[in-house]
């Protein structure tokens, strides 16, 4: 286990728990919106399915 595992596991619980993407981004301390997006902010067909019947 490193730091880096650490940290990307609590960037992508975050995401998929519902945290604001530009809060997650300032938080990883990420430049751009698409590098949080993209690697941390997986959609899959249940969530997506979950934000449809919301």
């Amino acid at each position: 286990m490193t730091l880096h595992t650490l940290r990307h596991t609590f960037c992508t619980n975050s995401a998929n728990a519902g945290m604001n993407p530009k809060a997650l981004q300032y938080i990883m301390g990420h430049s751009n919106i698409t590098m949080t997006l993209n690697y941390y902010a997986h959609a899959a067909f249940a969530s997506a399915k979950a934000e449809m019947e919301e």
